[in-house]
C-alpha cells in the first residue's frame, strides 16, 4: 500500500470519527451542558462552602480568644490593689461564670469550627468552676463522648474530677480505667495511672495506690510518670529538725 493511500485512509477515519464525535454532542447537547452546569455548580459550591467555613473559623478563633482572656484574668483577693485600669474578679465563681457566658457564645455559633469545640470544653470547666455541677456534668459528658479524641480525654479527667468531688469515686476509676484502656495525646497513660493512684490513696487505700505505682514504674521506668511512681514508693526521708548539719 503506498503512501498517498495510507494517508488518505487515516483522513477518511480521522473525518468518520469528528463526525461520530460531533453527531453524538449535537445529539446529546443538553445532556453535557446539563453536566457541565452540574460539575460548575458543584465547584463553586464546595469553593464557597471552604470560605465561608474559613471566615467563620477565623471568627470563631478570634471569639475564644476574648473568652479566654477573661478565663484568665486575674483575681483579687478585698483589699488587694489592683492596676489602673485593670479588669480583675473577686472570686474563681465569678470569673467563671463571666467567661463561661462567652465560651457558650462561641459553641453556640460555631459548634462545627475547632475553636467552638474547645469552647465547649470550657463551658463544662467553667460550669464546675461555677459551681453548676449538673451543668457541668451534662457538657463535660457530650464532650467526652464526642468524636474529637483529645478533647474527650480531657473532658474525661475533668468528669473524673467531678465526680471525685461529690462522692462518686467508683465512677471516677472507670474513667480512669478507660484512660488507660485507650490513652490520648491530651491524656497518656502515665497521667492516667498516676490520677487513679492518687484517688485510691486518698481513699486510704495505699496498697492498690502502690500495686498502681509499681505498675506504672515497671512500664514507665526512664519516663516523668515513671519518675514520680518512684519517687511515690520510695519518698526520700524527711529531715529532722535540730539534726546536725
Amino acid at each position: 500500500m503506498d503512501q498517498q493511500t495510507k494517508a488518505a485512509l487515516k483522513q477518511d477515519k480521522f473525518v468518520a470519527t469528528t463526525t461520530h464525535s460531533l453527531e453524538w454532542a449535537s445529539e446529546n447537547s443538553r445532556s453535557v451542558i446539563a453536566t457541565g452546569l452540574l460539575v460548575l455548580g458543584l465547584i463553586v459550591f464546595v469553593v464557597a462552602g471552604v470560605l465561608i467555613y474559613n471566615s467563620r473559623s477565623d471568627a470563631a478563633s478570634v471569639a475564644f480568644g476574648a473568652a479566654m482572656q477573661t478565663y484568665q484574668t486575674p483575681v483579687t483577693q478585698s483589699g488587694e490593689p489592683t492596676p489602673a485600669g485593670a479588669k480583675t474578679y473577686s472570686s474563681t465563681a465569678e470569673r467563671a461564670k463571666a467567661a463561661n457566658a462567652q465560651f457558650a457564645a462561641v459553641a453556640g455559633k460555631y459548634g462545627m469550627t475547632p475553636s467552638g469545640k474547645n469552647a465547649l470544653y470550657f463551658v463544662g470547666l467553667t460550669d464546675m468552676e461555677a459551681g453548676q455541677n449538673q451543668q457541668a456534668e451534662d457538657t463535660l459528658t457530650k464532650v467526652a463522648n464526642g468524636w474529637d479524641s483529645s478533647l474527650a480525654g480531657l473532658a474525661k479527667v475533668a468528669l473524673a474530677g467531678l465526680y471525685r468531688s461529690t462522692g462518686r469515686d467508683a465512677q471516677a476509676i472507670d474513667l480512669y480505667n478507660q484512660l488507660s484502656a485507650k490513652p490520648t495525646t491530651t491524656v497518656p497513660y502515665g497521667l492516667a495511672r498516676l490520677q487513679l493512684a492518687d484517688l485510691y490513696a486518698s481513699e486510704g487505700k495505699t496498697g492498690e495506690a502502690k500495686k498502681v505505682y509499681a505498675d506504672l514504674q515497671d512500664k514507665d521506668p526512664k519516663g516523668p510518670a515513671g519518675a514520680i511512681a518512684k519517687e511515690k514508693l520510695n519518698p526520700a526521708p524527711v529531715a529532722q529538725a535540730g539534726g546536725p548539719q
